[in-house]
Formats: structure tokens, C-alpha cells, sequence
């Protein structure tokens, strides 16, 4: 009789058996045939050598031509993920990026860097050490006595102009001192820490004062307040102190009216102090007039200590004149 349930039963898993035997036999023979297939991640396939199977080319550069090494890591974990297929072996390309177009740059000589080092070459420290030759045992202050000392150093007098230049550049609040703050920070502005620097530093202001009219300008106003005793609270400037200070202030470059002045001055002790207009004003008052005080006008708004002066030296003159025209006649 025809086949029992047994039977078909039978020849039906024979033939499910075969089936998927054939079924593994030909996806066999499809990995076989193609093997992890070769990934070339260049556009240029024919620069890169031949590898063999299993094996992944990464060009490591990174032009827009070319494939980013994080698509490569993923087709790599992609094969590693099969049915227990090995690993591709990574082959990386090591060449290192081509040269640019443009050459490169020189580098700057030695001479052409240092230029400016001068600057941050001036040492704080050197400035410090500075100070402490000079300055008080008992105060972090330079007296009188270490002020004479520096002079010595730097070559000069005490009242020498320089002296003055020097007290100006530190920005000095009064005569015969300087504090640890004013030297540090005013040697650091000429940017120099040492004697022989200093020396340098004033020779060259010296210069430019002699032409610069706004920098003399500028020393002359700060001497009034220099001349000012602050810790009394004074605000007038002593005539003696006035006089030694004009004096000084106008060593190179002395204006023709100054010596009348100051003789009108030490003649009349009734003019105790300066005030600041008129020792501003002063320096106007010499541009003006010249040597010639013809041309004064007493109508304008100067100080009334100028009129004053204008009037004694022409009296003065009057009475030249006068006893000169009586020598004649006698």
C-alpha cells in the first residue's frame, strides 16, 4: 500500500535534512567564493599595494576625497560581527601629509626678536635691591642722606638739574625723599634698573627737553608741586625755595627776563611766597615778553606781582635814563 505516517514522516525530515544541507553547502561555497571582500578607502586604487584577503587599507589622510578612518573601524566591526568569520587584518597607511604649496616662513633673526627686550629685560628685583642701597634703616624711604649717596653714585650733584629730571620721572611728592613706591615704579617707567642705566636715561631726557616744549612744560609745572612742603599741607611756595627752584628748572634753557626777576625778588622780602597761578603763569609771561618788557600790558589778566615787577624795572630804567642825561649835561 502506498507509504504509512511513518513513512512520509520519515522521508519528510530526509528530505529537510538534505534540503538544508544543500542550503549550507551553497552558502559555503557563496563565502567561499567571496571572502570578506578587499575595502579600499582611497580614490586612488592603484597607488595602494595588493593585500591580501582579510585585509582593510585606512589612508590616513583626511581629504574630502577620502573615506574617514570612523566608516573603516565600522566595516571592520561589520566583518567581526559575522558568523565566527575572522577579523579583517587593518593595514595602515603611514605616508605623512604632502607639503603645502607655499614654502615656509623664515624665522626672525636673533638681532630683529631682541628688538624691544630692553623692556622686559628691566628687573624688579635688580629695582629692589636698588632701593635698599639707599634708603632709610628705619623707613622704606630714601632720605636726604641716601639721596646724597645716590648723587655720588649717578655722578652728579644734589642740585643738579638732573637731580630734578630724575625727581620728576619718579614722580617725587617732595624734595629730599622718594619712597619705595615712587623709585620702583619710576625707574620701571624709564625702564631701567641699574646706576649706569640711570645715567643713561638722564642724558637722554635732558636732550629732548631742550626741544620738546610740552615735556618742559610738564617738569615745570611738576616743580611747584615738588618745591611744596605736603605734610604741612602747604600750598604757596616759599619765595627762597621759588627762587632756588626757577633757578634750577631753567639751567638749559634760561629765559633773557630771569635774572631781573629774581633780583626784583631778593630785593623785595616783603614777597614771601609764590602761589601756584603765578609760578604757572611765569613761564607765559617769559614767552610774551621776550627781553623787552615794552610790550607788556598790564590791562591783560596777568598776576599783579607782574605788574608790579613791570613797574620797578621801569622806574629802574627811568632812573637810568635820568642820571644819564645829568652825567651829559654836568
Amino acid at each position: 500500500m502506498g507509504h504509512c505516517l511513518s513513512c512520509l514522516g520519515n522521508q519528510s525530515n530526509a528530505d529537510v535534512v538534505t534540503s538544508t544541507q544543500r542550503n549550507k553547502d551553497e552558502m559555503t561555497e557563496i563565502v567561499s567564493s567571496n571572502q570578506v571582500p578587499t575595502v579600499m578607502i582611497s580614490d586612488y586604487p592603484q597607488e595602494e599595494p595588493l593585500l591580501h584577503n582579510n585585509e582593510i587599507s585606512i589612508n590616513c589622510y583626511t581629504n574630502n576625497s577620502h573615506i574617514s578612518n570612523a566608516n573603516a573601524l565600522n566595516s571592520i566591526n561589520a566583518h567581526s560581527s559575522g558568523d565566527g568569520l575572522p577579523a579583517p587584518k587593518v593595514h595602515v597607511n603611514n605616508e605623512k601629509t604632502p607639503k603645502p604649496f607655499y614654502h615656509k616662513l623664515p624665522s626672525i633673526p636673533r638681532s630683529m626678536s631682541s628688538l624691544g627686550s630692553s623692556e622686559s629685560r628691566v628687573s624688579e628685583s635688580k629695582i629692589n635691591y636698588l632701593f635698599d642701597q639707599y634708603k632709610d634703616s628705619q623707613e622704606d624711604t630714601i632720605f636726604a642722606e641716601g639721596i646724597e649717596n645716590l648723587c655720588i653714585d649717578l655722578q652728579l650733584n644734589p642740585d643738579d638739574f638732573k637731580v630734578l629730571v630724575l625727581a620728576w620721572k619718579l614722580n617725587a611728592s617732595q624734595m629730599c625723599r622718594f619712597t619705595k613706591q615712587e623709585f620702583v615704579q619710576g625707574l620701571k617707567s624709564m625702564k631701567t634698573d641699574s646706576i649706569k642705566g640711570i645715567q643713561q636715561k638722564l642724558n637722554d631726557i635732558t636732550s629732548e627737553l631742550s626741544t620738546d616744549s610740552e615735556q618742559f612744560k610738564d617738569l615745570y609745572r611738576f616743580t611747584f608741586k615738588f618745591g611744596l612742603d605736603v605734610s604741612t599741607g602747604q600750598r604757596i611756595l616759599p619765595a627762597d625755595i621759588a627762587i632756588l627752584l626757577w633757578r634750577l628748572v631753567f639751567t638749559g634753557n634760561e629765559p633773557p627776563i630771569l635774572d631781573r626777576w629774581l633780583s626784583y625778588l631778593e630785593k623785595n622780602p616783603h614777597i614771601r611766597g609764590i602761589p601756584k597761578d603765578t609760578w604757572y603763569m611765569f613761564l607765559n609771561f617769559c614767552e610774551f615778553v621776550g627781553d623787552d618788557l615794552s610790550s607788556y600790558d598790564d590791562t591783560e589778566a596777568w598776576p599783579s606781582l607782574f605788574d608790579d615787577f613791570v613797574e620797578y624795572e621801569n622806574d629802574q630804567m627811568n632812573q637810568n635814563v635820568t642820571k644819564n642825561d645829568m652825567k651829559i649835561q654836568d
